[in-house]
């Protein structure tokens, strides 16, 4: 028995350093466990970062590409296209006289209609086109002309605004469409106007029976100083047909029926 008793206080030694160093390794396993974690947690961040200065730089790209300034050059020609329809469709159906309304102080566009009949004034220097004044600019046209002819006036047919498909100036209503971001009305003439304008208002009507102004309005982004980034709508009388042409392109006055034709079709129309 004395000779046994040291025999087993090395057993319990040993058992105990065995127990420690296996506690030491499992510390150590523990912590190189956490580092590991938190390694792949900022690497996680890390791509997260380069993902976001990625996408932010595609879109300085895009953007400074012009390729989101040319996509609403697209739709806003697009929407001037579909009020020349519309205005073009509703005077037929409600046998009134139509008009689209180009603001060209606020970059917007409506639609009016009128319960009277409807005679162009041709080259009119008002631009109104022989209808009532409505600011305050064209009323002082209208007393400039008046105190030159000093005759009979007759009654000037009045306009007022319709809520068909959003175009509209009535509060509560859609009211009037603007162009897109970025974009402005250029120049645009009817063929009453005695030269494009680039200010005020442009009226272009729509007659009962299916027929319209010849008219161009031309649409640009409004940081550009090139023609190339402009684009032309052109619309044809007898079908109120609208033809998108690149650049600037003047309204042209036909002479005769060969240059009034509409039988060619030079595509880009709506």
């Amino acid at each position: 028995m004395v000779l046994a008793m040291p025999r087993i206080v090395v057993a319990h030694r040993a058992r105990g350093a065995v127990s420690m160093r296996t506690a030491r390794e499992e510390s150590r396993g523990r912590g190189h466990g956490e580092a590991r974690a938190r390694e792949r947690g900022l690497t996680l961040l890390e791509i997260m970062i380069v993902m976001l200065l990625i996408g932010l730089m595609m879109g300085v790209m895009i953007f400074g590409s012009g390729q989101m300034t040319s996509s609403r050059l697209k739709r806003s020609t697009t929407m001037i296209a579909g009020a020349v329809r519309v205005a073009f469709t509703r005077a037929t159906a409600t046998s009134r006289s139509q008009r689209l309304v180009i603001d060209l102080d606020d970059q917007t566009l409506w639609l009016e209609e009128s319960t009277a009949p409807m005679l162009i004034q041709s080259k009119d220097t008002t631009g109104t086109g022989g209808a009532a004044a409505v600011t305050e600019a064209e009323r002082a046209a209208f007393q400039e002309s008046d105190r030159i002819l000093k005759g009979p006036t007759v009654p000037k047919p009045s306009y007022h605004a319709v809520e068909t498909l959003g175009f509209s100036t009535e509060t509560g209503v859609r009211g009037p469409r603007p162009l897109g971001r970025g974009l402005k009305f250029r120049e645009a003439q009817a063929e009453h106007d005695s030269e494009p304008r680039t200010t005020g208002r442009v009226y272009i009507y729509f007659w009962p029976g299916g027929q319209t102004e010849r008219a161009s309005i031309e649409v640009a982004p409004i940081a550009s100083r090139s023609d190339d980034d402009t684009l032309t709508l052109a619309i044809a009388p007898l079908t109120g047909k609208v033809t998108i042409k690149n650049g600037p392109v003047p309204l042209v006055i036909p002479l005769d029926d060969t240059s009034a034709s509409e039988r060619v079709d030079r595509g880009g129309a709506f």
